[in-house]
């Protein structure tokens, strides 16, 4: 349901920050990393990988980086909702985890700690640039996390 959601607004909003395949690809990626961390943390799998899977609904519905966490809030609700998976209050706490998702250096509840430290890890996984020392920070504390994962055999 969200490739074909993104596949929709990809022929809405044709002007974009990041090309369409490109959101495929971070958030298969996002959502692989968010499920096996949730693992490793004793989180829900399902919802830090779906939570991971929807954390740039923002840049999705407008196309555009600048503001993209908080755009993500309430279409990314109206969209859960009709998949019919969660309850209202599994999707507040995805929502919330999209809309805070680009605060790095702030700590949420436990999915959204997830999202952030696997949005993060995927861009370093690809060799993308962290434009913000928040970014880079993160990364440099979950490194001893990811050791941990190693070493209790989850692979990311």
């Amino acid at each position: 349901m969200l490739i074909a959601e993104i596949d929709k607004y990809g022929a809405l909003v044709t002007e974009r920050d990041e090309p369409l395949e490109w959101e495929k690809v971070h958030i298969s990626s996002c959502a692989k990393i968010g499920y096996l961390m949730a693992l490793f943390r004793d989180v829900d799998p399902d919802m830090a990988a779906c939570a991971c899977a929807c954390h740039d609904f923002g840049r999705i519905v407008t196309g555009k980086q600048k503001g993209h966490a908080e755009a993500g809030y309430e279409p990314v609700k109206a969209f859960l909702k009709k998949t019919e998976l969660f309850s209202e209050e599994e999707i507040e706490q995805i929502a919330i985890a999209v809309k805070n998702h680009s605060s790095k250096s702030e700590v949420g509840g436990p999915i959204e700690e997830i999202v952030k430290d696997a949005d993060v890890l995927d861009f370093d996984q690809y060799g993308t640039e962290l434009p913000r020392e928040e970014q880079k920070r993160r990364l440099r504390r979950i490194e001893g996390v990811l050791a941990d994962m190693k070493k209790a055999g989850f692979v990311l």
